[in-house]
């Protein structure tokens, strides 16, 4: 494969005079390309003329795309999709499309066309969150919606939210991202503050998720034990992994719910951040390892 590669010209002939992979019929490449994953895809289209004609196939894009991508378009303006190829379709939802105030974001992984799902701190229901003694707002970089929630000090400790999306088909893991303490820059040097975090280390906090079939799952962490998690450490944003659920169809629109919450009103807590919450395939890293689906 490597021989025939090195000897194929831009016409797609091979420079011995006989037949090459520029003469395979750009049906049958786009057959192949259907199998493949959209990188590898981009990258065999720089081969040869009829392995760019296949890499922009309709039809070739059209298998990428999960099926219900006509609902994500729908949160965009018709004019950023309006004529636009398959292959340009792909592009532009696998850009993050916000929706509800910008509070949401939805789009396709690049490496396996599965929809992925950010959440704001901002779309969800804080208690206390309306007292600045308790709650306030700063905004950072380290944010894909460039502000967080951090609370300062609270006997109740709740945060919820609900997201009703036509979710294609497949099993979905929900995350929280939340930081242990709050975080400043200081002659360009990233420098955590625990000045205000106190509480977490005398009782665990419960993640929740239910969704409108009757799924359900619970979790319980002690946020201060950061050392369960490889590779991380105190003053870093960790993912809390709150559970699974499982979408069989897209209709009807699947609704979940999720929390994380600590009610034990014997003691304050305070100094964590809330950034937001993902919901992504189950399997999504290690298929992006593989590159395929």
């Amino acid at each position: 494969m490597g021989a025939s590669l090195s000897n194929t010209t831009e016409n797609g002939s091979a420079t011995g005079g006989g037949t090459g992979l520029g003469d395979m019929p750009e049906s049958c490449v786009a057959c192949v390309f259907m199998y493949l994953p959209p990188p590898d895809i981009c990258n065999l289209a720089r081969l040869n003329r009829a392995f760019r004609g296949a890499a922009s196939s309709d039809a070739v894009w059209e298998s990428k795309l999960p099926c219900n991508y006509h609902q994500m378009l729908d949160l965009l303006p018709p004019w950023r999709y309006d004529g636009l190829p398959k292959k340009g379709i792909f592009a532009l939802l696998s850009r993050p499309v916000p929706f509800e105030d910008d509070n949401k974001e939805v789009w396709l992984d690049r490496v396996s066309g599965r929809i992925c799902m950010s959440i704001s701190s901002k779309a969800m229901s804080i208690t206390g969150s309306e007292d600045r003694r308790h709650w306030n707002w700063f905004p950072t970089e380290e944010s894909r919606f460039h502000v967080v929630a951090y609370c300062q000090q609270v006997w109740w400790f709740e945060v919820s939210g609900i997201v009703k999306f036509p979710f294609p088909p497949d099993i979905y893991t929900l995350t929280f991202r939340i930081h242990l303490g709050k975080y400043f820059k200081r002659l360009g040097r990233r420098v955590p503050n625990f000045e205000h975090t106190h509480g977490w280390d005398l009782g665990p906090v419960r993640f929740e998720l239910s969704t409108s079939d009757g799924q359900h799952a619970v979790s319980e962490f002690f946020l201060h034990e950061v050392e369960q998690y490889d590779a991380k450490k105190r003053g870093c944003w960790i993912e809390y992994r709150v559970g699974e659920f499982i979408v069989s169809s897209s209709d009807p629109v699947t609704e979940v719910r999720f929390s994380m919450k600590q009610i034990d009103c014997t003691h304050s807590k305070g100094g964590l951040c809330v950034d937001s919450l993902s919901i992504t395939p189950s399997d999504l890293k290690r298929c992006r390892r593989k590159g395929v689906k």
